[in-house]
């Protein structure tokens, strides 16, 4: 099992000490907000959970980082990558100086966050350089770089009662930023990245280097690590608070206990490495989850008095552990995290040598946002319940969880290993251990829809399978998306005192960021596959969900807040591109128009099902204590404004697991973004982009904005609870017209629905001016109709146009090659242009908002979308309808070939 590294013993411990040194170092600075977030939380006045938020944002931007700081550590070299993070590490902690209200503190804090990326940076460099018997020792030594809590903690507290904490925030940046400059100077590149220069081969792709995620034993790594580095990091930072509060310490003792937890739980980390060689890293996991249970059994156990009827009279008593065995105790359980976290990652560089900057950065991703949100989850734990042992209960839930699934997956290779007398206690270097038996199933290597025989005796059911699947997914994307249309209009009446141009930025941020996410979200599907990226774009609606459930009870929740959360509402827009690329790949042509307007239409329904849901679920407290409490309106009522975030958590629960278990993959799908890329020289990919704008950039423009737009317009009338009923006649209308386009072309549909567009404008117009309520929504329902018709006829008319482009631009390929080849620029295609046309659902509230402020009316901005869709009209004519444009023919040709079953 040796391996000739082509490094002498002196290069290697010089490596692996510079890099430990280095690592401890960016610890320290990565949990600084442990000590001085005591004083900046005292200085600015804040609750629990904004407390929470504080000392949990740098470990979320640090978590975020690491994934692409893994990558690029494998493309540039860790002596680089390393270098330039410490000292753009430094310039962060100093500006964090310069804050002086809590958005701000907030934003500077996401860049000392920076300083949390260094772990994988350090472990794609270390491993390098070490055989792979060995590397379980040298991680294990460089994870003690997990120290650096201790430092922290034992010095910063000393630093802040003398000089306060901006001494230490000043001393923290200086000691990094050198470090920096003396790691590029006296590190080396490591042997691999030196081999690799020498004979020229090229650094891996970001598809190269993503590829192993698809395996769920990558994911079952980071849940692992999500509790012992997560949890290990979530109490580095909540302990000081823990103890000031619990035992009443001081601020220096606080420190000093902490410091015993963090010190235990990153000095021993090496000898986890060391016993990971040794014993094997499952056993170390067994002794990991089964002695951190039983420690986190004790500490959840609140305080308590008891009381017995004797024969005798009662007897009371009670239960509670003093300071010192709860030091004892947290010492302990960090020891045994210290252990998991060494075992956890002896396994990536032998499971995955060549990819241990993606595998690694995503597992250690994974522990960084444990380190994220659970300190958050504490705080609201501790507002909600009162009792301040719930972090240890939340803990414990975590380790149970992790226990069962690592427990159930070895059983289930034992079964697989029958005829072996055991399984390996060294699992990671067993055939049974295969990563290959781990990768995610339900992939298919063999998909030919326009095969009639394959499509009728099986790809019609597994399409229509993943079809029906991805619905109620993207219906909840929508309804997150667009949660801040209904949830605007109400703050002001709970106690917020946002002005109306700060609300209109509320209600257009999502469409920017959605937009903006759906250009990334369009090239996932081929390189992730779409049953991965459903399960995770769909999981990751819990965010902006959870979010609103907690911002708007604080009516003190500064309105950065409410950007960030309403840019994390952009999430939801970004699954529509995912959604729709993946689904395009299971129809054949004739088909492919009906299967994109049943998920686009339907999926885009959850407008409306949110409009009409969240007014009715924000009367009640539907979640009880649960929930919180309610917020007092003016005239006496109350509302549940948390419900708006909260109803949606089961529904997204049971939407990811519904994608994870009933969606497919397609081999022939998969592509690099370079392959993709190729659409960016297409044409028609601008030209349908400008249509997309038009279509369903209005349709998400006209929902964001209606609501306000109304109440605005006509405060008579009570317009909420009819504005529902736009976003559902514009889903409904997609959903239910793409046969149309199927029959008669979708050219020629679409220039007829940019026709029915404008006259639509020019009655909203004339009924704004006329100040009648029901013109002006009579007109409303026209444009959301005449929108779902479009957003349908579009998407049908790329799979056509691509068809005869390819076979034009590519005559060389067969025929084969021909329709993968349409169907993949198709997919690229139809997931592209709805990022570019998302904009609409930003510019269109902006463009109501600037008219009104200048102008005193919304007139000004409608007269502009009526010139804008004069123009798609006179652009789909030329192009494509006209006698002589790309689509006539076709088109023509549709109407008498096409049977209305293949239609």
């Amino acid at each position: 099992m040796s391996q000739n590294i082509g490094a002498s013993a002196t290069e290697q411990q010089k490596a692996l000490w510079l890099s430990t040194t280095a690592f401890t170092l960016c610890f320290a600075v990565w949990t600084i907000f442990s000590i001085i977030g005591l004083s900046i939380k005292d200085q600015l006045g804040l609750s629990e959970f904004q407390y929470g938020l504080l000392i949990a944002t740098p470990i979320l931007s640090g978590a975020l980082t690491r994934l692409i700081l893994g990558v690029w550590t494998e493309r540039y070299g860790g002596r680089l990558v390393f270098s330039l993070q410490m000292v753009l590490t430094g310039i962060a902690t100093w500006v964090l100086t310069w804050a002086d209200s809590y958005p701000t503190f907030l934003i500077a804090a996401l860049g000392v966050g920076l300083a949390g990326g260094s772990f994988i940076i350090g472990v794609a460099y270390v491993s390098k350089w070490f055989p792979a018997e060995r590397q379980g020792t040298a991680l294990g030594i460089f994870g003690m770089g997990n120290v650096g809590a201790a430092v922290t903690k034992f010095l910063a507290p000393f630093i802040l009662v003398a000089w306060g904490w901006e001494a230490v925030a000043h001393i923290w940046a200086g000691v990094i930023a050198l470090m920096g400059v003396i790691f590029y100077l006296v590190a080396r590149d490591d042997p691999a990245f030196v081999t690799r220069k020498q004979q020229g081969i090229k650094s891996p792709s970001l598809a190269e280097q993503f590829a192993p995620l698809k395996n769920l034993q990558v994911w079952r790594f980071g849940l692992y690590y999500f509790f012992v580095f997560g949890g290990f990091v979530a109490l580095a930072l909540w302990l000081p608070h823990y103890l000031t509060a619990v035992y009443g310490v001081d601020i220096r003792v606080a420190g000093l206990c902490a410091a015993a937890f963090s010190f235990s739980a990153s000095v021993f980390r090496a000898y986890g490495g060391v016993l990971s060689d040794r014993f094997g890293a499952r056993s170390v996991m067994y002794w990991t989850f089964g002695f951190s249970a039983l420690l986190l059994i004790m500490l959840a156990y609140p305080p308590a008095d008891y009381t017995i009827r004797s024969m005798h009279g009662p007897i009371s008593f009670s239960t509670e552990m003093d300071l010192v065995p709860f030091v004892v105790t947290v010492f302990a359980l960090g020891f045994f995290m210290s252990l998991g976290k060494a075992a956890i990652f002896k396994h990536i560089p032998v499971y995955y040598p060549n990819h241990v900057g993606s595998v690694g950065g995503l597992v250690g991703m994974i522990g960084g946002l444990g380190g994220f949100i659970l300190p958050i989850v504490f705080g609201a734990l501790l507002d909600l319940t009162g009792i301040y042992t719930s972090c240890f209960a939340l803990l414990l839930l975590v380790v149970v969880v992790s226990a069962l699934w690592m427990h159930f997956s070895i059983r289930h290779m034992e079964r697989n290993a029958a005829n072996m007398d055991k399984l390996p206690s060294f699992p990671e270097l067993s055939k049974v251990h295969d990563p290959e038996l781990t990768v995610m199933p339900r992939v298919l290597d063999n998909w030919q829809p326009e095969d009639p025989q394959f499509w009728a005796s099986k790809g019609r059911k597994i399409a229509r399978r993943n079809l029906w699947t991805s619905i109620p997914a993207l219906l909840l994307a929508f309804s997150i998306w667009m949660v801040w249309s209904v949830v605007i209009a109400r703050l002001p009446s709970i106690g917020f005192n946002f002005s109306q141009d700060q609300l209109f930025w509320l209600a257009a941020l999502p469409a920017l960021s959605g937009a903006t996410l759906r250009i990334f979200y369009s090239f996932m599907v081929p390189i992730f596959g779409g049953r991965l990226w459903t399960t995770l774009s769909t999981a990751s609606l819990l965010i902006p969900a959870l979010g609103i459930g907690y911002a708007v009870q604080n009516p003190q929740t500064p309105y950065i807040i409410f950007v960030a959360l309403a840019l994390l509402c952009g999430l939801g827009g970004g699954n529509f591109a995912s959604s729709m690329a993946n689904i395009s790949f299971f129809f054949p042509k004739a088909e492919k128009g009906n299967a994109l307007a049943l998920n686009a239409g339907l999926g885009n329904l959850g407008v409306s099902v949110m409009q009409f849901v969240v007014p009715m679920v924000i009367t009640a407290g539907v979640f009880g204590v649960m929930g919180g409490a309610p917020q007092e309106l003016s005239d006496g009522g109350k509302l549940w404004m948390q419900n708006a975030g909260f109803i949606w958590v089961p529904f997204i629960l049971v939407a990811t697991i519904a994608a994870w278990i009933g969606m497919n993959d397609i081999a022939d799908a998969k592509s690099s973004f370079r392959e993709q890329a190729v659409i960016f020289s297409r044409k028609h990919n601008w030209i349908m982009c400008l249509l997309y704008v038009g279509t369903f950039g209005s349709f998400i423009g006209f929902s964001a904005g209606f609501p306000l737009l109304s109440k605005l317009s006509f405060p008579e009338v009570n317009a909420l609870q009819y504005v529902f009923l736009g976003p559902l006649v514009g889903a409904l209308s997609r959903a239910g017209t793409g046969w149309l386009s199927d029959r008669m072309g979708g050219g020629r549909v679409t220039f007829w629905v940019f026709a029915g567009m404008i006259v639509s404008v020019l009655v909203v117009i004339f009924s704004l001016k006329a100040l009648t309520f029901w013109g002006f929504f009579a007109g409303f329902m026209a444009l959301f109709f005449f929108t779902g018709v479009g957003n349908a006829s579009t998407n049908q008319m790329i799979p056509v146009i691509m068809g005869k482009e390819i076979k034009r631009l590519m005559p060389e390929l067969s025929a084969d090659e021909r329709r993968r080849q349409s169907d993949r620029e198709s997919a690229a295609i139809i997931a592209f242009t709805s990022a570019v046309g998302a904009y609409g659902g930003f510019f269109i509230p902006k463009a109501y908002g600037s008219s009104i402020a200048m102008t005193g009316s919304a007139v000004g901005a409608l007269w502009a979308f009526l010139v804008f869709y004069v123009i798609c009209l006179v652009v789909t004519w030329a192009v494509y309808s006209r006698r002589g444009g790309l689509l006539y023919d076709t088109e023509r040709g549709l109407t008498s070939t096409l049977t209305p079953e293949h239609a």
